[in-house]
């Protein structure tokens, strides 16, 4: 426990570092979306974030080692940032919360769809997922599987439900 944590509490000590909207926000946008530039987690974002307010929580989560930031080898002015080991794990914390807001909130159709298949998943397909984003991030080869990956059913799933909203 630091001098500034309000107690030593597991709960605590996370929401200390994941307690704020944006934060949890980039890390799902992160896993969900692949966005990995500042300028795709500024722009490709429903919820609208500010850039200082990015670069803050940026800032807060590589300083908490959640993400990392290594220099984009396309352009020498861009970064790309990474899910670490830490930040993979918290798949289960989003999963969860997700499904959460899926069952009691007025989630809409088009961004609740991959809620519902990851609760309906479970730990199998979370695991699975998590197995995608650390060769994604981290550079971990893995087991090829044969079929589409979990990321890739995901967003099928959520262009099929859009699709379907946009025809009449």
């Amino acid at each position: 426990m630091t001098d500034t944590s309000r107690s030593g509490c597991p709960i605590n000590l996370s929401l200390e570092v994941l307690g704020d909207k944006w934060s949890l926000l980039i890390i799902r946008d992160m896993m969900f979306g692949n966005r990995r530039h500042f300028r795709e987690l500024l722009t490709k974002s429903e919820e609208g974030i500010s850039s200082n307010i990015l670069a803050d929580r940026l800032k807060t989560l590589l300083d908490e080692k959640i993400i990392t930031r290594e220099d984009d080898p396309t352009h020498k002015q861009k970064g790309i940032y990474s899910l670490t080991e830490q930040g993979i794990e918290l798949l289960p914390v989003l999963a969860q919360m997700a499904a959460w807001g899926y069952k009691y909130l007025p989630v809409s159709e088009e961004l609740g769809i991959r809620a519902r298949l990851l609760s309906e998943g479970g730990a199998k397909m979370w695991a699975e997922f998590m197995d995608e984003l650390r060769e994604s991030h981290l550079g971990v080869k893995r087991r090829r599987r044969t079929g589409p990956s979990v990321g890739e059913r995901l967003q099928a799933a959520y262009e099929k439900v859009v699709m379907k909203r946009v025809q009449p």
